[in-house]
């Protein structure tokens, strides 16, 4: 066996090299909502509970366990004041992928799945539940599924699953979360990896993923061409869902119009996922991946 041979074997997917999966095991998905379950995990809720470390005082109400009054502040105001302690619980980690036929263009899709490991692995190192559904699939009538799970022993598994998937259908975005919800079951986070190019209603899509206390992560993810098109005299554009065709004259003058009506729709998005506690982000599928993960993701604390 020589040496490329060991090299190969040690890789555990081609979607994250091993230099960048060692660097993403350390690290942890930095929620700021606090959607969490009562589950034990690692995330620290705003309630009390029964831990040892202190999180604050509040007057005793009839009911309240006596073990957890302070008598020594009882002592001094003859007034009984019940201690809160900070508990540990558990986030479920929900990870939305658009396959859809728009997604394959200049390898949006690859980015995707390659983000969806990283938060994946995240998730699982982090005794999170992580669940993976992929919406847009045309050879499934239903979204494909990786169900619930906990552990880094599920971690070959997740990988197995991502490496699989194909995409090139037309359904909706809030199609496709539309039947996510029906189900998924659990409080957390859920991150969408989608370019956002549809037909559907995006701000509907939004409202059923904060109803269900889930806390939005939404990456758009833009090919180049997509981002800083450049167009001749004479050009056509083709509809990577629909097949449709449009040929058009005087490129130049376009262009100045599409970047006005991109820039629009990214600040809309932006600002849909932000009126819902979200987080939004857009990037580039010429991007590295630990570009994305290290540069964008990591400074910007989405994760820590």
């Amino acid at each position: 066996m020589n040496s490329n041979e060991t090299k190969i074997k040690a890789q555990l997917t081609p979607l994250l090299p091993n230099n960048v999966l060692s660097r993403i095991e350390r690290m942890r998905i930095n929620s700021i909502c606090r959607f969490t379950n009562r589950q034990r995990g690692e995330h620290l809720s705003g309630r009390g509970g029964t831990s040892m470390e202190f999180s604050d005082y509040r007057d005793y109400s009839p009911g309240d366990d006596l073990r957890f009054i302070d008598w020594n502040i009882y002592a001094r105001l003859n007034r009984p004041y019940l201690k809160l302690f900070k508990v540990e619980e558990e986030m479920h980690l929900v990870i939305i992928i658009d396959a859809s036929n728009s997604m394959i263009f200049e390898k949006k899709l690859d980015l995707a799945k390659q983000i969806a490991a990283a938060y994946g692995v995240m998730g699982l190192y982090g005794n999170e539940r992580v669940s993976v559904y992929v919406v847009g699939d045309k050879n499934s009538a239903v979204p494909l599924h990786f169900p619930a799970s906990a552990g880094r022993g599920n971690m070959r598994k997740l990988f197995r699953f991502l490496e699989k998937i194909k995409g090139g259908g037309i359904s909706s975005i809030d199609q496709g979360v539309d039947e996510v919800m029906k189900y998924h079951r659990g409080k957390g986070v859920a991150v969408i990896l989608s370019d956002f190019l549809t037909f559907g209603s995006i701000k509907r899509a939004m409202n059923a993923l904060f109803s269900a206390s889930l806390e939005i992560c939404a990456i758009q993810v833009m090919s180049q061409s997509e981002l800083d098109p450049e167009l001749n005299d004479d050009s056509r554009f083709i509809d990577s869902e629909t097949d449709l065709k449009l040929d058009v004259t005087s490129g130049g003058n376009l262009l100045s119009i599409y970047h006005e009506h991109k820039d629009n729709f990214i600040n809309k998005l932006a600002e849909t996922t932000r009126q819902r506690s979200g987080r939004f982000m857009t990037v580039s599928s010429a991007d590295t991946l630990s570009n994305v993960i290290f540069e964008n993701l990591l400074r910007q604390g989405w994760v820590k």
